[in-house]
């Protein structure tokens, strides 16, 4: 009994392992068959994963539409308060350059005015007209110091009260930006607050469906998205011609597409083709 068994299982064994074979090798047509389905397949996948990232990308797009150029507004904002604050401390820097010339300006009249005050008190100790002509240039070329130093203050006084009343208009400015960009601000951040979560799930969905597409094929999926200005990167077939360039695609290309043994691009614009009837099947129409 023991031995009728033991043969009964050898005998399943042997009908297992000649199934397996006959699965793996079979006739060389039914191989060929196999080979083109599993390609096939494999290649409507690929499309499949491009369109559904396509879809993905679109959305993704969208909502930063609706963000529009607020992100560039407020950069450029925030540039003309930089440089109307570095502005303004240059001005501050010039009149601090301009007060320190006035206080040089006055501790030489001070000092031209003493001299003059000891130039006159020798005058009526001098013993000869000689030295009384002598000390007279002197107390006048250190009264034209003076009148020249005079002429700096004034210059530089009405210098400061220039770039004073400049640098008034600039804190007006200043404050003018200052609101705009904190108004530009909180309404980026009620778009964000909209759309963030949104976007990062996408951003997810994408990360995960690029896993079932090769390196190469979303490479220039995403350069031919970049160069388009729709950022469409797979199109499918509109009237006989490439739902992106709509340039003419024989019938004969149009086949091929429809049959998606490969992954065929326009000859115009180099987007990637998809065929309609693979969109319906999966529901993504």
């Amino acid at each position: 009994m023991s031995k009728k068994k033991n043969e009964e299982v050898n005998d399943n064994e042997n009908v297992n392992e000649n199934i397996n074979i006959e699965n793996l090798q079979g006739n060389p047509a039914k191989q060929s068959s196999s080979a083109d389905m599993i390609e096939e397949r494999t290649i409507a996948k690929k499309l499949i994963s491009l369109y559904k990232i396509q879809q993905i990308c679109s959305q993704i797009d969208r909502i930063r539409v609706v963000r529009g150029e607020l992100p560039n507004e407020i950069r450029d904002l925030e540039d003309a308060h930089e440089g109307m604050q570095t502005r303004i401390e240059k001005y501050k820097e010039d009149i601090e350059a301009l007060q320190d010339q006035i206080k040089g300006e006055k501790i030489s009249i001070a000092e031209s005015q003493a001299l003059i005050k000891r130039y006159e008190e020798q005058q009526n100790n001098v013993r000869n007209n000689r030295e009384y002509d002598a000390l007279t240039k002197e107390i006048d070329y250190q009264k034209d110091l003076i009148l020249n130093a005079e002429r700096y203050i004034g210059k530089h006084t009405a210098g400061i009260e220039t770039k004073e009343e400049e640098i008034k208009g600039f804190e007006e400015k200043l404050q003018e930006i200052y609101e705009i960009l904190s108004q530009k601000k909180d309404e980026l951040t009620d778009i964000i607050a909209d759309t963030e979560k949104e976007e990062a799930d996408l951003i997810e969905q994408y990360d995960i469906l690029k896993e079932n597409v090769d390196q190469r094929l979303l490479s220039a999926f995403e350069r031919i998205r970049k160069g388009a200005r729709n950022g469409l990167a797979i199109v499918q077939i509109e009237r006989e011609a490439c739902g992106g360039c709509f340039s003419v695609i024989p019938p004969q290309r149009q086949l091929d597409i429809r049959l998606h043994k490969k992954i065929i691009v326009c000859e115009s614009c180099g987007r990637i083709f998809i065929d309609k009837h693979l969109i319906e099947e999966e529901g993504l129409a």
